[in-house]
Formats: structure tokens, sequence, C-alpha cells
């Protein structure tokens, strides 16, 4: 319940001069902004909770990857650390326990003041300020900091992460190159977000986060496809996000037949009316979409898939690239697979229009 309906003097724009409220989109902005950061970092948890769920136990008998498989339990829970407790810290542990959800006692948040997260202590999570603890415990790594800690707590974790940790930054001032450099360390995902007017504010004005993403309308203006609401995804980063599931498959030395399966369970489970009922119509994923030919032809049945260094990934033109931005039934059938994670189901009729993260001229 919006408890500020119809009280006009309490509202944030209420006694603004009219020249001031040309600049009133800033805080839509904002506020999308935030949504869209935090359903996208609940869809990668789902995907990742997902897949942890279907992964074969540790095999014994294979000799693992160096380090990779320290941080892969045999529990098939995912491990969450957030650094930062500060507004964006808060905002995404709230959105994590309830939408994924994860359980508390698999969420635990680093900050200088863990006195101010009572609200998430009461629930049993464990908040303290030790980085380097965090890194050596968690799966993935929420970066929720300031630009200007950012250095530091590179320094502190970097000699912590296991190889098959994926570090997730928000801190949108540092690009990719620098934050790899920091940590000395490439399983790093960064989405980029670029905003741009002429959109009407469709993010609601005082809806908590939680209640805004189980707002359809909402929900369908985060998918990754979609430009609505004036702020869109560079999709560089959904493709970093395959590439971390095919490293997690490769920490655990599956065979890439076995990765590829997991992988069209995992991303083209959904379906739509335009479907055929035996399924031949929906793409599917093969070797030759993540490797080049000719390491494709060389690469044996039972090898798992090589290290992929996800910054390089987000950086530069991958085989996957062009399928990822030129593929409709591709782009289709994601955006139903993501409305699905968050429990929403799309007809054809509500398939939002495509973008590829470049603002119309």
């Amino acid at each position: 319940m919006d408890l500020l309906e119809g009280l006009e003097s309490l509202e944030f724009e209420y006694g603004m001069e009219e020249e001031d409220r040309s600049w009133l989109y800033l805080q839509g902005r904002s506020r999308g902004l935030m949504i869209k950061a935090c359903a996208h970092a609940t869809f990668f948890c789902k995907l990742l909770c997902n897949l942890r769920k279907s992964l074969p136990k540790k095999e014994t008998s294979r000799r693992p990857l160096s380090r990779s498989l320290d941080n892969i339990p045999d529990d098939d829970e995912l491990k969450v650390g957030i650094i930062g407790g500060g507004h964006l810290g808060k905002q995404l542990a709230r959105v994590l326990l309830r939408l994924v959800p994860i359980p508390v006692q698999k969420l635990r948040i680093s900050t200088r003041r863990p006195e101010a997260l009572d609200e998430f202590q009461k629930l049993g999570i464990q908040c303290f300020y030790h980085n380097s603890y965090l890194a050596d415990w968690a799966n993935v790594i929420f970066l929720c900091c300031l630009p200007s800690q950012l250095s530091n707590i590179c320094s502190e974790i970097q000699t912590n992460l296991a190889k098959a940790c994926i570090v997730y930054s928000f801190v949108a001032a540092v690009p990719i190159p620098r934050l790899k450099l920091l940590l000395k360390y490439n399983s790093i995902l960064r989405p980029q977000y670029q905003c741009f007017e002429g959109f009407a504010n469709i993010w609601g004005a005082n809806k908590e986060i939680v209640a805004a993403l189980q707002d359809p309308v909402i929900l369908q203006a985060t998918c990754p496809y979609d430009p609505a609401g004036g702020i869109t995804l560079n999709i560089k980063w959904l493709e970093g996000v395959f590439y971390a599931v095919l490293n997690i498959c490769t920490a655990m030395n599956m065979p890439h037949p076995g990765a590829l399966q997991l992988l069209n369970d995992l991303f083209l489970s959904v379906h739509f009316e335009g479907c055929e009922k035996d399924g031949e119509s929906c793409p599917k994923f093969k070797l030759q979409d993540f490797v080049s030919e000719v390491y494709a032809n060389n690469l044996s049945q039972e090898r798992p898939f090589p290290w992929f260094d996800l910054t390089a990934v987000q950086l530069r033109e991958t085989p996957f690239s062009q399928r990822l931005l030129t593929s409709t039934v591709l782009q289709d059938h994601l955006t139903h697979r993501y409305c699905d994670l968050f429990g929403i189901s799309l007809t054809k009729e509500q398939q939002p229009v495509v973008s590829t993260g470049s603002p119309p001229q």
C-alpha cells in the first residue's frame, strides 16, 4: 500500500519551483537503475542456484583445476557475499532474500559499520567487517562500495578468491580493465547501463524494490533486451553470464557435451505459443557458439570447455556475440526464461521490443 497516495504535501516534488521540475526525471532514473541492478543480480543468482542443483557431485577420482573446486561445496546452496552495507547493499540483500530466495545462513555482509545492519542481524544474517574472510567463503561476491573504497577492498580480497568465485561489481565508475588490474583476477561481471530521455517513468515512486519486481510491468521493463523506462543494459553482461556458467561446469571438470545440455536446460527450458510441440523450432546451443571452429574441431568429447576470461568476454567479440545480438528466436526464449524465473508468464504479444543496449537515434 502506498501510504503517501493522495497526500500531495508529503510528496517529493511538493513546493518545487517550476523551473526545477525539469530535473525530476533524474529521480526516476536513479530508481530505475536501482531496480534494474537488483533484478539482474537476482536473475544471475537464480540461474546459479538452479545450476548448482543440476551439477553432479564432486568426483574425487578426477583432478580438479587448481583451487577451482574450493568454493563449490558438497551441498547445493549458493553462498552469496555482499561488500558494502549502504543503500544499494541493503536493497540488494532484501531482494536476494525475498526473490531468489537466498537462505539467511547463505548470505553474509561485510561492511565498515555492521552495527547499522540490525535489520539483517535480527534475521540471522552474519554482518561483520572482514572482507578477506567473506571472499574466502562466498561463491559470488557483490561489490556495493564507493569507488574510493574499491582499491583497498580489492587488495584485501584478491588472495582469498577461489578460481570459481565470481566477483559482481556495481561500482559503475570503475571500468572492467581497472577492476581486473586491482583484483589480479578475471572472473568478474559488471553490468553497464545507459540512460536516455524521452521515455515515461514506469518505475513507481514509493514501492519497495522487492514489491516493484513483483509488478509485471516493471519486471518486464528489466528484461535484458527491453529499453522501457529509458534505461538499457549492455548485452555483453548477458554474454558474460553464459560464459560464467560454462566456467562453473569447467571447474567441475564436466565434459563439454554435458555443459551444453545444462546450458540448454538452464536458459531454453521455457517455451511459448510459437514453439512447435516437438521443440524442433526452438534454439539449441552448440559447441561452435562459444569457441572457434578450429578449437571445436580439436576438442574431444570427454574434455571440458576451456577456462574463459570473463573480463575479455565483456570487452571483446566472442563466437557467441553475433548470435546473442541477431537471433530474435534466441532473444524471445531468453526473455521468456527471464520472466519465468520471476514467476511471470509472457504471451507472444507481450514480447518486449528488442534493444541491444544502444538508445534510439
